[in-house]
């Protein structure tokens, strides 16, 4: 049978579209070239054994080290660590996944598989194949030895007929004329394969008659009746259904693991990823259940929300949605979503189980940008406990064609897989360390031998703690003059005024200030791009900004203006058609603002455009090159290190990992000229350029899958980046009480958002997020707030935060390198815990300082 590569041919046809429309799927040829570019699988030979373990019953010992040893099982492709200090052993696979009674079907088979990869059929569909049911069953899997380890190559499917290689349906016209061309024996296997359906009007296929010699009778007896393409294309349209077969489906995959002093390394090569040209993978998922726990266990999966949080072993949440988040967010060349609700990012690539006394922190070591974490308990589809890595591979869009009045979508998808490798490190814990604070430390050290953390200032005394200001300088406004709108800029704080502020929070004794000022150049707050820097003059522009300048130094104020690299808005400078990355639609990016009252996106309002990574470094250099001659000593990051996008351009693709490696090389050069970078977000790639973290995650998203929600990110970042959170005036706290707890908590630092204006300044513009800002209403309660937490987090500046503890109920201990500990409660009562009594929504601090 060939008729399977014209179906989507087919499909373009009876819409009514013209094939010159059709040029996505007129590379039939192209197709099959890569079809055959899967090379043939070959049966490796037996794999041997470098030694054996009792404790590891029925597999073959292949790598170890000074702490771990690594086993194979080379019947179902299954690993195993043993931790030999401890005996404990990390499975691969559950140990009694044969016995699981809730798992069936493909889910009871996911259980043996050691990756599972998504792949479009030619309609752009997602279907799935995994590691057990389409490759080690038909025994394609083959393992040679690597230093340190083991590869295992996987081929999935064969290239055997099976009853889908025979039409769904066919018309009785059909049934009748094929049956006329067969012999006796040709008919009687026709009719086994085909069930008359009076409803339809139609001969249906009976797939449970197709087995063994049954089916291979039938297919004999279709192609010797000379069914054609033509023919299935004609019944398609005449009896309303879809079909596309494989032919071959093949793909091939590789995974290797490696020991590396305390953890498992394992790695999958984008170019050991084969697969036909016409059935791209879309994903893959990497050791889906490792360390997986069943419902006798008692643990808990640590996930990367924001913050970071836990979901407890068998917490009984079916009925709420498995844990799924993108690493870095969502790439917003792709993301299409309409409604305004706002989660956490993840800001760091990293996910863990914890079991009693033993854990495991899954740190992403190459192809963060393109991950997706994902998590589930026990009672949905299995009766395990697990988390584990998605990688995309291929992304899809949509393309709208429009002939004769109707309009048919064909999948479009991007030209080149991802760059990127993809390899998890698993790092094994144990004893006092199998905790998030055992894993939030082993991460920081990770961090800071790899120099994925700056190095911290040392020999300094601990001095005030920072109170981060961001003032907005101006915005654009809509006006009307005779009826006709224009906009104009209008100053929401200028450069005198802002002095003025600064002057009245040191007079209530806030130290220590890092001073971010947005809405300076190139029209405001949604400012042109920076191809060149031109101080607005409604806030006094160049001469008032040098004054400034001069200003903050004299007062000891840490100055950064603030820019936006990767979001530009249209406008006279910008060609978005030129400088905007194309989505797969091959159309710009557009970001049209949140209307928080509909929660959905505005799109009666302009949108902005994610400027191609392409382009990134030209407005890098101009924006550097502005700033040079004001001798400002620092930067604000907008957008560097919160989000990343990619390029869909044909011709010119940029995947989200060379996206990622872009915004890094931008962020090497922007701290070799600056002494002082803040940033807003702190994903992972961006930590090493920096020194001040603003919107830091200090909380999660409070997913009803969720437990609990752990200070993660500010134990590994503490004591190497300063942070703080959201601005206190614009965020979710209506409790000052519930805010200051939580700075202590999380030794966060203070921050507010202020301009100079009344509020009522922004009324009617498009900033109305900016609802509560007038310095005035807030400097008071901001000195308070200021002086109650540089009292409690001054003893431990810039120190790291050695643990952190549920104590009870609402009531957490946060302990610091130098022995300072701090108390929380955060319930509306008193407390005793710990030997001390805490009054209601308080705290306590104390303890030995070295």
């Amino acid at each position: 049978m060939g008729f399977a590569r014209y179906t989507l041919l087919g499909a373009c046809f009876l819409a009514g579209i013209m094939m010159t429309g059709c040029s996505d799927v007129q590379s039939g040829s192209k197709a099959q070239e890569g079809s055959e570019a899967v090379a043939a699988f070959t049966q490796g030979k037996a794999l041997n054994a470098s030694f054996t373990d009792s404790r590891v019953s029925g597999m073959k010992g292949v790598a170890e080290n000074e702490q771990l040893r690594l086993f194979v099982e080379e019947a179902t492709g299954a690993i195993a660590v043993l931790h030999k200090r401890t005996g404990e052993v990390w499975y691969s696979n559950p140990l009694e996944r044969s016995a699981d009674k809730l798992a069936a079907g493909v889910n009871k088979d996911l259980l043996s598989a050691q990756l599972k990869l998504d792949f479009y059929n030619s309609f752009g569909q997602i279907n799935a194949i995994n590691t057990y049911t389409d490759s080690v069953k038909y025994k394609q899997i083959k393992f040679e030895a690597i230093v340190g380890g083991v590869s295992v190559s996987y081929q999935f499917g064969t290239a055997q007929k099976t009853a889908e290689d025979l039409p769904k349906l066919l018309s009785v016209a059909r049934f009748e004329e094929l049956s006329g061309k067969l012999d006796k024996a040709g008919q009687r296997a026709l009719k086994i394969a085909y069930t008359e359906n009076a409803d339809q009007s139609a001969y249906e296929r009976n797939d449970s008659a197709l087995n063994g010699l049954q089916l291979e009778r039938a297919l004999a007896a279709i192609e010797k009746a000379g069914y054609t393409d033509e023919d299935l294309q004609q019944d398609m349209a005449e009896l309303n259904f879809t079909q596309e077969k494989p032919a071959p489906r093949i793909f091939q995959a590789t995974m290797n693991y490696t020991l590396d002093d305390d953890s498992l390394v394992v790695h999958v090569p984008v170019d050991g990823i084969r697969y036909p040209a016409e059935y791209p993978v879309n994903m893959i998922s990497v050791l889906s259940f490792f360390g997986a726990g069943d419902a006798s266990d008692k643990g808990s999966l640590f996930v990367p929300d924001g913050a970071g949080a836990l979901i407890h072993f068998n917490n009984g949440k079916t009925q709420y949605p498995a844990y799924q988040q993108f690493v870095y967010g969502a790439d917003q060349t792709l993301d299409r979503t309409e409604n305004a609700a706002r989660e956490q990012e993840v800001r760091l690539p990293v996910f863990g189980v914890i079991r009693e006394g033993r854990a495991f922190l899954g740190i992403i070591e190459e192809g963060a940008a393109a991950a997706t974490i994902n998590a589930d308990i026990a009672g949905r589809l299995n009766g395990y406990n697990y988390v584990y890595p998605s990688f995309y591979v291929v992304n899809k869009g949509e393309v709208t064609l429009d002939a004769n009045g109707q309009q048919r979508s064909l999948p479009k998808f991007q030209e080149h897989p991802m760059k990127s490798d993809y390899k998890v490190r698993y790092a094994f814990l144990s004893g006092e360390e199998a905790s998030y604070t055992g894993m939030a430390r082993y991460y920081q050290r990770y961090l800071e031998k790899s120099g994925g953390l700056p190095k911290p200032a040392a020999g300094e005394e601990a001095g005030d703690v920072p109170f981060y200001l961001q003032l907005v300088g101006g915005i654009t406004k809509k006006k009307h003059i005779v009826g006709i709108p224009y906009k104009s800029l209008e100053s929401l704080t200028t450069w005198e005024q802002a002095q003025f502020i600064v002057s009245e929070m040191q007079k209530r004794e806030i130290a220590n200030i890092k001073l971010r000022y947005a809405g300076w150049f190139n029209d405001g707050l949604d400012h042109k791009v920076p191809d060149s820097i031109k101080v607005d003059g409604e806030i006094g522009g160049s001469k008032g900004m040098r004054n400034f300048i001069a200003f903050a130094k004299d007062k000891g104020v840490s100055f950064y203006p603030d820019v936006a690299l990767l979001v530009a808005n249209s406008g006279s400078d910008f060609d978005q058609n030129k400088e905007a990355s194309r989505t797969l639609r091959d159309v710009p990016a557009e970001l049209y603002p949140l209307d928080l009252a509909l929660n959905r996106r505005d799109r009666q309002k302009s949108p902005s455009y994610v400027i191609s990574p392409r382009v990134v470094p030209d407005y890098v250099e101009s924006t550097l090159e502005g700033l040079r001659d004001y001798q400002a000593g620092g930067i604000a990051l907008r957008d560097m290190a919160d989000s990343l996008s990619s390029e869909y351009r044909e011709g010119k693709q940029i995947d989200r990992t060379e996206s990622e490696e872009i915004s890094k090389a931008a962020l090497i050069k922007i701290r070799e000229e600056n002494d002082r970078v803040m940033a807003s977000g702190g994903n992972a790639y961006a930590l090493p350029y920096l020194t001040d973290i603003t919107n830091a995650p200090l909380a999660s998203s409070r997913f009803k899958l969720e437990d609990e929600e752990i200070p993660f990110y500010p134990m590994v970042v503490r004591g190497h980046v300063d942070y703080a959170g959201a601005p206190f005036n614009l965020s979710a706290f209506t409790n000052e009480k519930q805010a200051v707890l939580k700075s202590l908590e999380y030794g966060a630092n203070v921050y507010f958002e202020w301009i100079y204006e009344p509020n009522y300044k922004v009324k009617d513009t498009e900033f109305n997020q900016l609802y509560a800002v007038n310095y005035g209403l807030w400097i008071d309660k901001a000195a308070h707030i200021y002086q109650e937490i540089n009292q409690v987090l001054k003893p431990v500046q810039g120190k790291r935060i050695a643990g952190h503890e549920k104590l009870d109920e609402g009531v957490f201990k946060t302990v610091y390198e130098n022995g300072y500990y701090v108390i929380v409660n955060y319930n509306r009562a008193t407390v005793t815990v710990d030997g001390k009594t805490i009054e209601a929504e308080s705290y306590a601090a104390g303890g030995e300082r070295t």
